[in-house]
């Protein structure tokens, strides 16, 4: 590990809430453990910081990136035998001059199971200037993930450009690191290559020989990484620069009585989970944010930004150190908690009788049907949904079954509310509330994911009344395919939906919703002057973690305007939390089957009413 020079700066985000918004945990850390990184200093280097995986037979963890188009590839999803890694960046000639061996080393080996990955590690490249290195210097089949936060070459220990990690998918082992061959050099190429490194550890590997040469020295060009601390001895600092990091972007699920398995209470308690910090900040398992940067502005992100990640990173890779400075996590003092931070409700929503949640096992969503406590019509100016067990609610979904009013396509009403780990409940964007009937039913959908404990739930719901009908109806319109047939083994199943804005409205948030093989979706808006924008796209969608993406500024949308939802599922055995991957799947209602909805929250004049909803039916 190089010194680090320059202190760590968090960004600071204002926080502006509309409604009910999910601010979820980040290092929540950890769902499988990974090996650790080892910290390695170089005291002739003064550029970039380094960790590196100490043995070459360590295993590789697990890690996903998107190519310049927005695609998503992760490592263990991905059917080879290898995997090879080419680290570039844009400008760099060697990298630029070994495109087409990388190539032609994909075109000999594809057949036995090759798959190869250019790796853009510059923080500077972002996707756009990516793109158009790629034009310029065509890649042909081998795509070009970009790591601008440079996580997975900080992980490696990646100095230079054109360095090859070749990757064993059956033990998830480096066989070989180095150069492709020995032809070029910093400042100088030899007519020919001499010695074909990569192609000979590629030959020997797939013989199921031993790798006779597995290490050589890269030539490329240097990357330059964040630099995360001034302290003499490049050592990041637990107290001023990590702790401040979990306090922010995981404290809020792991505390006592919240979702997640442990708090962050203390060094003790951070150090110990250090080791797993490393696998999912590079699979971007956590923190649970899945919008593609490259498309709108969101409030509330809760991805690292390059600092933070790299400040994590090489926290571990030095071994967690305690340093000086009192202990922030020990320090903190929780607040007490409020029974209803929006004051006593107007009225409110109760359980028919207490949930029973077992101590383990993986629980299908209950759904508790029960009578909207008003006795009369009602504008709401906010709806606080309060779970009781914390420790096991993953999210609360209301709904209410209206007579005469659309279905939001999953046949159990209209979307009222929604709670997530993290959620701070707010009033609804000033001038707009939502209309709720007397006689209305309502559906709290709820799942619970056992933490080794047997719980007792009793999650309410209150709702505040407004004083006088709102200027605008905050209503979700959803954009809705029921007509899905994904067949056995599919890996992209692809389905879309439109939906028609037929009075002028304000768009406030998005969220997809798939089940458990669902893989990806993206919402756009077909303007009526032809053109057409991405509004969000998710190319990675995780069923357990159902996110709403609010806006960072409301967006007007005009009459005539469309929103085009397309996504796709993934029914082959590539998928872990694919049910059956031999099985046919159509539209239903359990996790096990599917659904294909985007939703959106829009305010419009009460007087419009819903927007009619594609593929939705009234409710009798």
């Amino acid at each position: 590990m190089t010194s680090l020079k320059e202190g760590l700066h968090i960004m600071k985000r204002p926080l502006v809430f509309p409604f009910v918004v999910p601010v979820l945990s980040i290092v929540g850390l950890l769902a499988c453990p990974s090996a650790m990184l080892a910290a390695e200093r170089d005291e002739d280097a003064t550029t970039s910081p380094r960790a590196v995986r100490a043995p070459q037979t360590a295993e590789v963890p697990n890690f996903s990136l998107l190519d310049y188009h927005g695609k998503y590839y992760e490592l263990r999803r991905t059917p080879a035998r290898a995997v090879v890694l080419f680290f570039t960046g844009n400008g760099c000639p060697i990298a630029r001059k070994s495109i087409p061996k990388l190539r032609e080393i994909r075109r000999k080996f594809a057949d036995q199971g090759l798959v190869v990955w250019m790796v853009n590690s510059y923080s500077q490249d972002d996707r756009e200037a990516v793109r158009k290195e790629a034009g310029k210097f065509p890649t042909g089949s081998v795509p070009v993930l970009v790591d601008q936060r440079q996580a997975l070459a900080l992980s490696f220990g990646v100095q230079r450009t054109a360095e090859v990690i070749a990757i064993d998918t059956s033990n998830w082992s480096v066989f070989y690191r180095g150069a492709i061959d020995d032809q070029m050099t910093e400042g100088a190429t030899k007519p020919e290559a001499t010695e074909k490194y990569l192609e000979n550890a590629l030959r020997q590997h797939f013989a199921g020989q031993p790798v006779l040469q597995p290490k050589t020295s890269a030539k490329g060009c240097l990357i330059s990484f964040e630099k995360v601390t001034t302290t003499p001895d490049g050592l990041v600092s637990y107290a001023k620069q990590v702790a401040p990091i979990l306090q922010a972007k995981c404290v809020s699920c792991h505390s006592p009585g919240n979702i997640g398995p442990f708090a962050y209470s203390s060094y003790a308690t951070a150090r110990k989970q250090a080791r797993m910090m490393e696998e999912v900040i590079l699979a971007q398992r956590m923190p649970p944010w899945h919008a593609d940067p490259a498309f709108g502005r969101f409030q509330h992100v809760r991805a690292l930004d390059p600092i933070e990640t790299q400040t994590l990173l090489n926290w571990v890779a030095q071994g967690a150190p305690r340093g000086e400075g009192d202990d922030p996590l020990a320090g903190a003092v929780p607040a007490p908690p409020v029974t209803w931070p929006l004051g006593q409700p107007d009225f409110v929503a109760r359980f028919p009788h207490p949930e029973e949640i077992p101590a383990t096992g993986v629980l299908e969503y209950r759904h508790i049907r029960v009578a909207a406590p008003n006795e009369d019509d009602v504008w709401l100016g906010a709806i606080t949904i309060r779970p009781g067990a914390r420790e096991v609610v993953h999210h609360v979904v209301l709904r209410a079954k209206v007579k005469g009013v659309s279905d939001d396509g999953s046949g159990r009403g209209m979307l009222m509310a929604v709670w997530v780990p993290g959620a701070v409940p707010v009033r609804f964007p000033e001038n707009t509330g939502r209309f709720l009937p007397k006689g209305a039913q309502l559906d709290i959908e709820m799942h619970y994911t056992p933490d080794g404990a047997a719980r007792t739930d009793e999650t309410q719901i209150g709702f505040y009344r407004l004083p006088a009908p709102p200027k605008m109806s905050l209503n979700v319109i959803a954009a809705v395919n029921m007509d899905l047939n994904i067949q056995p083994g599919d890996v992209d199943s692809r389905s879309h939906a439109l939906v028609a804005i037929k009075k002028d409205c304000t768009l406030y948030s998005l969220s997809p919703h798939l089940h458990k093989r669902g893989s990806w979706m993206k919402f756009e808006a077909l303007l009526p002057d032809g053109s057409r924008q991405t509004l969000l796209s998710v190319p990675h969608y995780d069923f357990n973690w159902q996110t709403e993406y609010y806006l960072a500024e409301p967006r007007p949308l005009k009459a005539g305007t469309w929103i085009l939802c397309t996504g796709g599922f993934d029914n082959s055995k590539l998928n872990p939390s694919n049910p059956d991957p031999g099985k046919a799947v159509k539209w239903g209602e359990q996790s096990f089957e599917e659904m294909f909805v985007g939703f959106m929250y829009v305010a419009e004049t009460p007087e419009t009413g819903l927007v009619k909803v594609s593929g939705s039916q009234p409710q009798e």
